[in-house]
């Protein structure tokens, strides 16, 4: 417990003490009734105060009806017609209801501040004499040279240039499992070196970071609300008022309707009846227990490897049907390797030197498994200028000839008609002064869990699989077929994924879209719920993307479901508990058969209850 929630319990603790003496005392010994009023007084002033004087403000303010105001008029009303019990207990519980409440929160603030822990304080700058000196990770440039011991978090994005270390990526991806680095890797602001020394050469600034991307998202998730929380945000707004004219009308109605029939009005007993009214009438399970659930499960999400950017996305993620994938870098690793050459008129030499010569200054996957496998130092000179034509591939001067590196519509382009390579994988066709030099295949490795993956999609309710890829035919049907998804779509650009995904919307299924790349942002955007791979995602696909998987394993796409299906649940358990319970309770407490006591039930006891119901989503562990 924080001290503010310590101070709670000790006037819970005091009011409740007070409340038992003087229980005690006029039981045992005759006292005149003002100065039983003024005994009462000291507890309900000291555990009341705070709530009679929001009360009193909200007033001053013109801002009458909130929970303060009833439990205010409720409990002042219960006292002055001389129900002391009865108006001091409902104002302890109440408190204690409140506390509850407070310290839940704060269990899901602690699960947020986890992740919210991984903003480094200081970076340690290596300098040229080899010294090191601490400087605010704001202040630091890309191209610095850092130095991370064991035990330090990694302050920015970089590669690493000397050492080796394991990881513990935790406070990123969810998994508790060590990863180990060493010179060349990429590390990610935000892990924590566990063993060795670390140079690392920053390829960000600060702003720019894992870290600082991951706070900013979390941060501004409580802006983005769902249609359940605006429901209940709106249903309390005239919910509020509404019953606080219902108890007056009961107050006043009834024993006016006595009199006028000549009867006795009974002016105490119908007061009573409103005050208990009022009570029952505190929408506070509502209003506390709905955010706190999306809170707890945005929270418990995180912890998990799994950001969402705000509750309206757990929503909509709960009645996902149709799941579209990316292919590389989602279903597969994105590590191309050259498995096969096809040289037509030359070598396979010169085959692989034009490819990597053409593909230089690319930095897309295919190009980097091309210039690894010439394995020679490619001498920039020797290039002029290079046109990158969109979904195709590369047009570059090579010593003053044409080389064309890309798919068979660069091929058509350049007026070639090469030889169709019918192997599963990507296949990149070279052309020289429009003559063609032949074909290179490319294969990406399908990852390991993506099978497992579809199949718990499945199992978790997902009614239709698609892939989308820009790669041929063969190659996208060859990973399906490896993977049991429904559909593909291939030889796509990144505008045809567009066009494919706004068909697949007009069934009214929710979908969602996977992916990492770059050109899969404007796809991430389209669809209902984007998600994007944190870790070997783009920048603007996480920007794009509404739930961010913080590491590349699919796996993490189903526990993120379950998440929000479990959250869900138990939020449409907490409306429909408390808006039955709340209706049975009034209907009770009008025609006098629910008394105060009953009241305290309906408004503490299901708070507690709808409360302890939604923290049950930061539990995620298992799911």
């Amino acid at each position: 417990m924080n001290k503010k929630q310590k101070r709670m319990l000790l006037r819970i603790l005091i009011a409740a003490a007070c409340i038992l003496l003087i229980e005690i005392i006029t039981r045992l010994m005759k006292v005149p009734g003002w100065v039983r009023f003024a005994a009462y007084m000291i507890p309900y002033c000291t555990i009341g105060y705070d709530i009679l004087l929001r009360a009193w403000k909200g007033i001053r303010k013109r801002q009458v009806f909130d929970e303060n105001f009833l439990m205010a008029v409720a409990t002042v009303g219960a006292i002055l017609i001389g129900e002391y019990v009865e108006g001091v207990a409902v104002m302890l519980f109440y408190q204690i209801g409140e506390l509850f409440q407070s310290y839940a929160v704060g269990r899901s603030r602690a699960s947020i501040g986890a992740l919210m822990d991984i903003r480094p304080d200081v970076a340690n700058v290596e300098l040229e004499d080899g010294t090191t000196e601490e400087t605010d990770p704001d202040d630091v440039e890309i191209g610095t040279i850092l130095l991370v011991r064991p035990g330090e978090k990694i302050p920015i994005d970089g590669v690493v240039i000397s050492g080796s270390s394991s990881l513990d990526t935790s406070a990123l991806t969810g998994e508790s499992v060590p990863r180990t680095a060493k010179e060349g890797d990429e590390v990610l602001s935000g892990m924590i070196n566990m063993t060795g020394v670390l140079r690392i050469r920053t390829t960000k600034e600060f702003g720019e970071s894992t870290a600082s991307k991951i706070l900013e998202l979390v941060e501004n998730a409580s802006s983005r609300k769902s249609r359940s929380e605006n429901f209940i945000s709106r249903f309390a707004r005239y919910y509020t008022p509404a019953v606080c004219y219902s108890a007056l009308a009961l107050a006043v109605l009834p024993p006016m309707v006595r009199l006028i029939l000549g009867q006795e009005a009974m002016w105490s007993q119908w007061l009573l009846r409103a005050l208990t009214f009022l009570v029952i009438s505190c929408p506070c399970a509502l209003v506390i227990s709905i955010p706190l659930g999306f809170f707890a499960g945005i929270g418990g999400a995180g912890r998990a490897g799994v950001l969402v950017k705000g509750s309206v996305y757990l929503e909509s993620l709960s009645k996902v049907k149709t799941m579209v994938f990316d292919k590389t870098g989602t279903l597969t690793q994105g590590v191309f390797e050259v498995t096969e050459m096809a040289p037509v008129g030359t070598t396979k030499d010169e085959l692989l030197e034009m490819a990597a010569y053409a593909e230089y200054h690319s930095n897309h996957p295919i190009a980097l498994s091309l210039k690894e496998a010439y394995r020679q130092e490619i001498r920039p000179e020797r290039i002029g200028a290079v046109e990158d034509v969109s979904g195709e591939g590369l047009i570059a001067d090579v010593d003053g000839h044409e080389i064309a590196v890309g798919n068979l519509k660069l091929m058509q382009r350049v007026k070639v008609a090469p030889k169709e390579n019918q192997h599963p994988g990507t296949v990149v066709y070279v052309a020289k002064d429009e003559q063609y030099l032949g074909s290179i295949l490319i294969s990406d490795r399908v990852k390991e869990n993506a099978q497992e993956a579809l199949r718990r999609l499945k199992k978790a309710g997902v009614e239709r699989t698609v892939m989308l890829t820009g790669d041929r035919r063969q190659a996208g049907e060859a990973v399906a077929k490896a993977l049991g998804i429904d559909e593909v779509r291939a030889e796509l650009m990144p505008q045809d994924k567009v066009e494919q995904v706004e068909a697949m919307l007009r069934d009214g299924k929710t979908l969602a879209f996977v992916g990492d790349g770059i050109n899969d942002a404007p796809v991430l955007m389209r669809a209902d719920i984007g998600i994007a791979m944190g870790a070997l995602g783009s920048d603007a696909a996480i920007e794009a993307a509404d739930i961010v998987l913080m590491d590349d394993d699919p796996l993490k796409i189903s526990k993120a479901i379950r998440i929000a299906r479990k959250c869900m649940r138990i939020v449409y358990e907490n409306i429909i508990f408390a808006i039955g319970v709340k209706l049975i309770c009034l209907g009770l407490g009008a025609f006098g058969i629910a008394g105060m006591w009953l009241a305290i039930f309906a408004d503490v006891g299901v708070m507690v209850l709808a409360v302890l119901n939604a923290i049950r989503t930061l539990r995620v562990k298992n799911l």
